[in-house]
């Protein structure tokens, strides 16, 4: 199964790292993706750069609109995502938990649902389950 590991953390707080303590967990997640690639877990992902740099898109009634920034204010802010390939939720958490900025905020891991071209699982359905 695939899971996307999403990694949330408060972009204010990891201002106050030093560069070096930055450079460091850089160095932590670049070793940690290795690490899941090596055992065959990972099949992509990548850091995200700040939501500063963000634009938020939407469509309503026919009309593009464009905003500057995200889609909304939350206390931790998508830093980036691991894309893992795992036999289950119990080895997707396994992985996720090596991932070094859950220290300092959370990775919330989610199933990828594949898009088909019918009979496609609706998220009542889901909820049903």
């Amino acid at each position: 199964m695939k899971y996307v590991a999403l990694v949330y953390y408060d972009e204010q707080a990891m201002e106050k790292l030093s560069q070096d303590e930055w450079d460091a967990l850089n160095r932590e997640c670049i070793a940690c993706g290795e690490s899941l690639k090596e055992r065959e877990q990972m099949i992509g992902g990548n850091a995200l750069l700040s939501t500063q740099s963000a634009t938020t898109l939407r469509i309503r009634a026919g009309k593009v609109d464009i905003t500057d920034g995200p889609f909304a204010e939350t206390k931790e802010q998508l830093a980036g995502f691991y894309l893992l390939e795992v036999k289950d939720l119990n080895e997707a958490i396994q992985a996720a938990s090596k991932i070094p900025p859950a220290r300092y905020g959370s990775i919330e891991i989610r199933p990828v649902r594949e898009l088909q071209d019918e009979n496609n699982v609706s998220y009542e359905a889901q909820r049903r389950g």
